[in-house]
C-alpha cells in the first residue's frame, strides 16, 4: 500500500468512527430528552442537550482536516461547552433543596 492509499485509508476510518461516534451521542441525547419528558427532571434535558452539543463536535470534526484539528479552538470550545452543561447538571442536582420562606407557604 502505498503512502496515498494509506492516508486516504486512515481518513475514511476517521471521518467513519466520527460519524458513529455523532449518531450514538445524538440517539444519547434522544433518550434523555424522553426521560426529561417523562419525569420533567432538568437533570436529564441538561444532559441530553449536553449530549447533542458533542455530537454537534463530533459533525464538526467531520468537515476539519484531522492532522490540524488540535490547533481549532472551536473544538474544544463546543467540547467544553457539553461538558460544562454536564457538570451544571450535577451541581443542580445535588445542591440542597431551598426551604420555603415562612408565611409564603402554598
Amino acid at each position: 500500500m502505498n503512502p496515498v492509499q494509506s492516508t486516504l485509508l486512515e481518513t475514511n476510518f476517521y471521518h467513519f468512527f466520527s460519524g458513529a461516534t455523532m449518531m450514538a451521542a445524538w440517539v444519547c441525547g434522544l433518550l434523555f430528552m424522553r426521560f426529561w419528558r417523562r419525569t420533567a427532571d432538568r437533570f436529564f434535558l441538561l444532559f441530553g442537550l449536553a449530549f447533542w452539543t458533542m455530537s454537534v463536535e463530533r459533525a464538526c470534526l467531520i468537515f476539519i482536516d484531522p492532522k490540524i484539528e488540535d490547533r481549532e479552538p472551536v473544538v474544544y470550545l463546543i467540547r467544553l461547552s457539553a461538558f460544562l452543561l454536564i457538570l451544571g447538571a450535577i451541581w443542580e442536582k445535588n445542591r440542597p433543596a431551598r426551604k420555603a420562606l415562612p408565611g409564603k407557604e402554598g
